[in-house]
């Protein structure tokens, strides 16, 4: 009974804590001073460092799903919609998730460690003292970072699984360039495209507040920094699929599935 109360007690605080942070970006975010140049290099980080990991992910995605969906198509003697049924599923539901997940990984992880190093080591506390906001060079500067490049890695990634996916239809059969977009293109409908894009930019910004409140609030040492990165990639994780799922029901709600 006690340790029952003790977990909902941690739980509760812990959401309460995230609250604040949250609450405490946005109230930064707005501040006439930014870190634009902190802000660009934090976009190079997170999207051009994540790309190559990505696009070789979302290659080996189409290419798999691809050549696992055909037997059963070929079953029902549908192997003619083995592309638009591969494109409706990547750029509906497995790019962007993927996606999401490879970047909780890597991105998550890193804000994770590395604010939680600067943490221990007394660099905040130093920026506090030298007159430098370290929340709004630090902790927004990174969200906004994840929050605008994970969009466009979803849309990249859409397109490296989809050419996948062409070449994994090719390889027992023979399906044509324009043949093959053709049928893609033709099944993927505004309601797959906008949506997925749109529940991007939450992936991007849960994964970003919690990489940077779990290293921003590390303690303990460099045990806690190992902590945080940990605790970063599990907590950003979860709220991806938590707020994929509420994705989902607010597009079926809104007629656009």
């Amino acid at each position: 009974m006690n340790q029952s109360f003790h977990i909902n007690e941690t739980f509760f605080r812990e959401t309460g804590n995230i609250a604040r942070f949250t609450a405490r970006f946005f109230k930064e975010l707005f501040h006439r001073r930014q870190e634009f140049e902190e802000f660009l290099r934090q976009c190079f980080w997170v999207g051009y460092k994540s790309l190559p990991l990505v696009a070789i992910t979302a290659f080996i995605m189409g290419l798999v799903l691809t050549i696992q969906s055909r037997p059963t198509l070929v079953e029902f003697g549908a192997e003619s919609m083995l592309p638009a049924m591969v494109g409706v599923s990547l750029v509906r539901e497995i790019s962007p998730v993927i996606t999401a997940l490879i970047c909780a990984g890597k991105v998550g992880s890193g804000m994770g460690a590395e604010l939680g190093s600067m943490r221990v080591t007394e660099q905040i506390d130093a920026m506090n003292v030298s007159g430098t906001n370290p929340f709004r060079y630090l902790v927004v500067t990174r969200i906004m970072a994840t929050t605008l490049m994970l969009p466009i890695l979803a849309s990249l990634s859409n397109a490296v699984s989809l050419y996948g996916g062409y070449l994994g239809v090719n390889i027992r059969g023979s399906v044509s360039w324009s043949l093959y977009w053709t049928q893609v293109f033709n099944a993927i409908s505004f309601g797959d495209t906008v949506p997925s894009l749109v529940k991007t930019f939450f992936f991007g910004f849960v994964i970003g507040l919690i990489g940077c409140y779990k290293g921003y609030n590390s303690r303990k040492g460099t045990e806690g920094v190992g902590r945080s990165a940990n605790s970063a990639v599990v907590v950003s994780s979860l709220l991806v699929f938590i707020v994929d799922l509420i994705a989902v029901q607010i597009t079926d709600l809104l007629g656009l599935t």
